[in-house]
Order: C-alpha cells, then structure tokens, then sequence
C-alpha cells in the first residue's frame, strides 16, 4: 500500500464523493481524515464495505455517551494533578479573527478524535478475528439516535502547513512532537493545522508536553481507551469486515493484510497518544467538547 496516496475531497466524484459527503455528516465535522483519503486511494471497495458496516455505530445515544466519556477520560486525571494552560488571544499574540479560526479548526479535531479511537479499534479488531459486539448493549441508548445537537456545527473546515516546510520557529518543536509520540518524519494533521499558528504552538507545546509525559495522560489514556473497548464490545451488531466477509467483496489475502497492517499501526502505534493528545489542545483554548452527557 502506498500511503502517499491520497484521495483528496476535491478530486473525489461519483459514489466516492458521495461516501466522503456521508463521512463528514456522520462525523458532524468538516473534514475527511486521512485514514479515508488513504484507504480510499489505495482500496476504495474496502472504504465503501467499511463505512457501511460502521457508519451505524456513530449514530446512536450510547455513542454519544462514549464520545464524552473519552475526553472527560482524558483530561480529568490532567486536571487533578495539574493546571492546564488557558490561553487568550493576547497570550498567543494573533489577531482576533486568527484566534478564532484557530479555535474553530483544533474543534473539529475534538469533535473527530473519539469517532476516530473507535474507528480504528472496530476495523482493527475486525481485520484480526478478534471479537466485535460480544455483549450488546440492551437499553434504549443502543439504537436511540445520537442527539442532534452534540458536536453539531462546533468546528471549521482545517487547513494544514505543509511537512517539509515548517515555519523555521518551530523547528526544535516539531522534532520535539516526533520525539514524542514516536514519529520518524511527517506530522500529524492536527500539529500541521497548528503549526499555522507558530506563536501558539510554541508557547502550547513548551505547556503541553509535560502533561502528555504525565502518569496522569498514561492514565487518562488507558480510561479512554477502556472506554472504547467496552463501546466496542456492547455494539448492538456485528461488524462484517472480518477477512472472510472482505473476500466476498473481491478484496484479496494481500490487501487484507496491508489494511490490517495499517489499522494496527493507527490503533497501537504513534497516533495512539496523538488522538488522546487533541482533547489537551483543545482544552488549552477552551473549545473541548461535551465532558457529560445523560
């Protein structure tokens, strides 16, 4: 699989563009993560089984309520060990129409991280043989519509500096942020939408990344994680993406093995404290989500 490929929003067309338009409604953010354009370009009969087995799975109360309880996860053993910063826009030194586009686009990635968590450990799991809605939940919540307020209308559509080229203040920083999550080149989407704002990612990441070094992350981390998993367990339905269902669809051993390969590393590898480590950001501007939910 060449994941250099991509299958961007504006080149998509036909059923293509009509998944991606389903993504971002399901996901109520503006954006089609890279996970998509990816898997899209590389096996798009796989993106149309996927998004049709998972799409329900985002959909329900009880989402909802996992939703929330992955960031509350994360960032309440951070505020009982610590303060978190809180910046206004005269700490960040940007105009006031930079500070809330800046706040707008780090809220689309809150909206998206714990749609992604469970994304990623359901095809995963799927891809493995490995268990999917083992113990399905039976109350009202696991097939009641998600509410449609929650995380509606929160975010704008994320812009991105480019990898190669960062703003020279940030060089030490963003070999800071590889250090950090185990990343040998690249960046994830969420640090090249912030590194638009190089004063910001500065002064949040010198902040930040004690935290993100904390046993109160490693802690919040594994609640958010365990959360997913019990999501993941109770869904009211199985999944069909095993290799066997895949097969059927004319997807051979050899890109099943590719996807489950790739899905491992999103699940397991670097960007596991990545997706955990938006709701952080977010909360240092004041624009994280939901925290509670009945």
């Amino acid at each position: 699989m060449d994941t250099s490929e991509q299958l961007y929003e504006q080149a998509a067309t036909g059923w293509k563009r009509g998944l991606y338009d389903d993504v971002r409604h399901t996901f109520r953010a503006p954006i089609v993560n890279w996970i998509f354009r990816t898997t899209m370009a590389n096996h798009p009969e796989f993106v149309r089984c996927m998004w049709g087995q998972l799409k329900p799975a985002f959909e329900t109360r009880q989402f909802g309520r996992v939703s929330v309880a992955y960031r509350d996860s994360v960032l309440s053993p951070l505020e009982r060990e610590r303060d978190l910063p809180a910046y206004r826009r005269a700490d960040v030194g940007v105009s006031p129409a930079e500070y809330a586009e800046l706040r707008a686009q780090l809220s689309t990635f809150d909206v998206v991280a714990p749609r992604l968590a469970v994304l990623f450990e359901v095809v995963e799991r799927s891809l493995s043989g490995e268990p999917v809605g083992t113990t399905p939940e039976r109350s009202r919540a696991a097939t009641e519509p998600l509410p449609p307020e929650l995380d509606r209308d929160r975010g704008g559509p994320p812009t991105l500096a480019t990898v190669e080229d960062p703003p020279p203040d940030l060089g030490s920083t963003v070999e800071s942020i590889r250090s950090f999550h185990g990343l040998e080149s690249g960046l994830p989407s969420v640090y090249r939408c912030l590194a638009q704002w190089p004063a910001y990612l500065l002064e949040a990441w010198d902040d930040v990344e004690p935290a993100l070094e904390s046993d109160a992350f490693a802690e919040g981390r594994a609640d958010a994680r365990a959360a997913v998993e019990r999501y993941v367990e109770s869904l009211p339905y199985v999944p069909q993406l095993g290799p066997d269902a895949l097969h059927e669809r004319g997807i051979d051993d050899e890109a099943v093995v590719e996807l489950r390969a790739l899905f491992r590393e999103f699940n397991r590898g670097p960007i596991e404290t990545v997706v955990p480590a938006i709701h952080v950001f977010a909360s240092t501007l004041r624009t994280a989500g939901a925290r509670s939910f009945q």
